[in-house]
């Protein structure tokens, strides 16, 4: 399949693709004799782990080095589950910094006539 095909299959856009696969977030894709990218199944399970990788929040930088560490063998694996799960704490700690940030809007909102027009009162105007 062709790139836009791929695209529409992993939901990636087109440019991030060939982004992907120029720094190496997805093995190189064969081509067409007319120089075509030709995407097969396996090519699009790289797109869509990367992907997910990258809506979690992985670094670039960490989720090449984990694709280097794969690319070694079965001898780095702890390295790779050390690395996925320093990776997912830091994904807990922006989900919890947001939640509580989503925690402090609710409470103004549901508390808004008796708690923020009294503080806002207190405030001094904008000159």
């Amino acid at each position: 399949m062709n790139i836009k095909v791929a695209s529409k299959e992993t939901n990636v856009s087109a440019d991030t693709i060939r982004y992907y696969e120029r720094i190496g977030l997805i093995p190189p894709v064969k081509r067409t004799e007319n120089g075509v990218r030709d995407f097969d199944d396996e090519d699009l399970r790289w797109i869509t782990f990367s992907r997910c990788m990258r809506d979690a929040g992985m670094p670039i930088e960490a989720l090449i080095e984990y694709l280097q560490l794969f690319r070694m063998g079965d001898g780095t694996i702890q390295s790779r589950v050390d690395l996925l799960r320093e990776q997912r704490n830091e994904l807990q700690d922006r989900i919890d910094t947001m939640q509580s940030a989503l925690d402090r809007l609710n409470y103004k909102i549901d508390n808004y006539r008796s708690h923020m027009v009294v503080a806002e009162k207190e405030l001094k105007p904008f000159e």
